[in-house]
């Protein structure tokens, strides 16, 4: 089917498509922490408490227009918003011109999506929502198992293995550091990158797993040496874990290749 679409149109459908989901995050970032409703009440301007309109909730567009500041009382609306619907559009954008219209393609945006209300509330609050987490297993695993259907099930025992892997990393270093040094909410995570890198292939998989360690090394190091954290400073991990995942996704395999000519074993 991705065939018979171009390309363009393609990136450009699932980037709007982005931005009004991504409209939808903002919702599920500030509620699912505090156990509120995701459907009651609207929203409505933390200000003044006056619902907020229709015509004013259009993503990205009504911020702009409202310079950042809600239509009744004037108080400020935080960047945070666009940035997030901009993130998510940028995300779909990209999916769609890597892996077009496929059932794969569906797994990957319900992954980019639940990852991006993941990255947020773990900056926020340190911890990764159960609910969530399990949404993002039961959307990626439908949508894997009709790329099965469709595609053949050549990739269904490497991505359980993938998993496996994932699982057993992240599980060890919880059980290895009692806790300290991995929530639950890394280990749950964990293996739903795994099935869906996986079934990509080894390279995105292995890329995807150290990436994660390495680009929280780094922000650590970066956060030590600008003063901002110190060494004993807790930060969570589920950004860098998701962060090194999406960077799997689209540059995972030519980084594997790469290492494997470096090694001599390509």
């Amino acid at each position: 089917m991705s065939e018979l679409v171009p390309t363009s149109v393609t990136v450009g459908l699932l980037a709007v498509l982005g931005l009004c989901i991504g409209s939808f995050l903002n919702v599920v970032i500030y509620r699912v922490p505090e156990g509120k409703s995701l459907m009651r009440p609207g929203s409505a301007c933390p200000g003044c408490e006056q619902p907020i309109r229709a015509w004013d909730n259009i993503p990205v567009v009504s911020w702009v227009l409202l310079r950042g500041r809600c239509r009744s009382c004037a108080t400020p609306i935080s960047l945070r918003y666009p940035l997030v619907e901009l993130a998510t559009a940028g995300l779909f954008a990209l999916t769609a011109w890597r892996f077009g219209i496929t059932a794969y393609a569906v797994a990957v945006l319900v992954l980019m999506a639940t990852g991006v209300a993941l990255f947020m509330i773990d900056l926020d609050h340190q911890r990764l929502p159960f609910v969530i987490t399990g949404s993002a297993a039961i959307g990626a695993g439908l949508a894997l198992l009709t790329d099965a259907v469709v595609q053949g099930t050549e990739p269904v025992l490497r991505a359980l293995l993938s998993v496996l892997a994932w699982f057993g990393v992240y599980g060890g270093i919880w059980l290895a550091t009692a806790g300290r040094g991995m929530g639950l909410g890394d280990v749950a995570v964990a293996p739903v990158l795994g099935l869906v890198l996986g079934w990509l292939g080894w390279g995105p998989s292995v890329v995807g797993l150290m990436s994660g360690f390495v680009v929280g090394a780094v922000v650590g190091v970066a956060l030590m040496v600008s003063g901002r954290a110190a060494a004993r400073s807790r930060v969570p991990h589920g950004p860098f874990l998701l962060t090194g995942a999406g960077l799997a996704l689209f540059v995972g395999d030519p980084v594997w290749q790469a290492y494997l000519r470096l090694v001599g074993l390509g």
